[in-house]
């Protein structure tokens, strides 16, 4: 590993960064990565047994990293809060919070999308973003380096007849993060935002076992989470004011 990779000088070294829907892979990779670069990651995910499949392998991958974990109801505002008390007191400070929590529900045409798909979608897509936003704000603010990192999808931009549910909460997730990215602006007044809500845009992700059980397949346009990883640990290489508010695109915009 040489020492543009290992990330100990970098922006990330003595970094908190949590990151919710760790257990996905993703989040694996988002942990991994962010532990390489060097940073304390509290890893936070709804299925306990994936997240201490995460929380493991970055700590094998990277002996002296601190990853932990914790299953936080994020549907829950006062959990939330909660969780980003126990971190900021744990490790004197929170630098940032990547949302990967996911969710995808589909209908065969636009007259077929159905009621129950968007209350589910509500939840794992805008109500997360909500409370981990609002949660999160206030110690971000006071972290010098603060990112709150949103992945979102191209079809927030672009709707499609059979995925109306998802693509309408993705746009809401979007708008919900572009509000955070105003409120940092307006706090950082003339000398410019602090802290930084960012947002990366995909079409879609692909790992490395989904190519195993398809191997024929294309993936065309898809981002690889490794890929997905090292996109996140760039907006901390970047200064605040010039990711803050930004869409940041990882496949072609529409």
């Amino acid at each position: 590993m040489n020492a543009s990779t290992n990330g100990n000088n970098g922006p990330l070294s003595g970094a908190v960064v949590a990151v919710a829907g760790a257990g996905g892979p993703a989040g694996s990779a988002a942990v991994l990565r962010l532990a390489e670069a060097g940073a304390t990651v509290v890893a936070c995910d709804a299925d306990p047994a994936r997240l201490a499949e995460a929380v493991d392998a970055a700590r094998y991958a990277h002996g002296g990293a601190t990853v932990i974990g914790d299953t936080v109801d994020l549907l829950d505002l006062d959990a939330t809060k909660e969780w980003v008390a126990r971190t900021e007191k744990e490790f004197g400070r929170v630098d940032g919070l990547v949302h990967l929590v996911g969710g995808w529900r589909g209908a065969d045409s636009f007259t077929e999308s159905r009621p129950e798909d968007w209350e589910l979608l509500e939840k794992l897509l805008i109500r997360t973003v909500q409370n981990t936003s609002m949660a999160f704000h206030d110690a971000l603010q006071r972290s010098g380096n603060g990112r709150y990192v949103l992945v979102s999808q191209v079809g927030a931009h672009k709707p499609v007849a059979n995925n109306a549910a998802y693509n309408a909460g993705k746009a809401a997730a979007e708008a919900w993060t572009l509000a955070m990215a105003d409120s940092f602006r307006k706090a950082g007044g003339d000398e410019g935002p602090a802290a930084a809500a960012t947002i990366l845009v995909i079409k879609a992700l692909v790992h490395d076992a989904m190519r195993a059980e398809r191997p024929n397949a294309k993936f065309a346009g898809f981002t690889d989470v490794k890929e997905l990883a090292e996109a996140i640990i760039g907006v901390w290489e970047q200064p605040a004011p010039e990711v803050n508010g930004q869409r940041l695109w990882l496949t072609p915009q529409p």
